[in-house]
């Protein structure tokens, strides 16, 4: 690909006319952007794990229901709880733009409490399909906490980008 685009700005150099005004570039900034999580593990930094370690992007997504905050995920080589084992955190991004991080990967098998947003797979619900929800808690009988609510006030403006994404890609149910 990047030879191709070499050439085309070599051609596109060769016959410009020195006459002619350029047009400015411009984008559509929804357009440019790309929704994807990474994952982060325990002794890795961020900036490590970004381009390495991407678990899914919006592609994967299926759809995302808001109401129960469940994202469904297309079938993919491998399943994505196996995906996710390794990681410590998962950090979701919008283009450049690190939206917010999930602080775990939870199972249904997990004893640990968490008080910031979670991935949580669900098997016991529905053991046939494991299901996964984004949530502000695990277990969510903790989620009344006001360590929780300020959690959940923290990443309001974020959740908001990301459910307004997914709709403009047609992905909220």
């Amino acid at each position: 690909m990047m030879a191709i685009a070499i050439a085309s700005m070599t051609m596109t150099a060769c016959s410009s006319d020195d006459n002619e005004t350029e047009k400015p570039f411009t984008t559509d900034p929804v357009e440019s952007s790309m929704l994807y999580a990474t994952g982060i593990g325990q002794s890795e930094t961020r900036s490590v794990a970004d381009a390495q370690n991407v678990l899914f992007t919006e592609d994967d997504i299926e759809w995302f229901n808001v109401t129960t905050r469940e994202i469904k995920f297309k079938d993919m080589d491998e399943p994505l709880y196996k995906r996710m084992q390794p990681f410590h955190e998962i950090e979701f991004h919008l283009g450049d733009d690190a939206l917010f991080v999930v602080s775990s990967f939870v199972g249904d098998w997990d004893s640990r409490i968490f008080t910031n947003l979670v991935l949580h797979y669900d098997v016991i619900t529905d053991p046939n399909q494991g299901h996964y929800y984004l949530q502000d808690c695990y277990p969510l009988q903790f989620a009344d906490t006001d360590e929780v609510k300020a959690n959940r006030e923290k990443n309001a403006a974020q959740w908001e980008t990301f459910t307004k994404y997914l709709e403009s890609k047609g992905k909220l149910k």
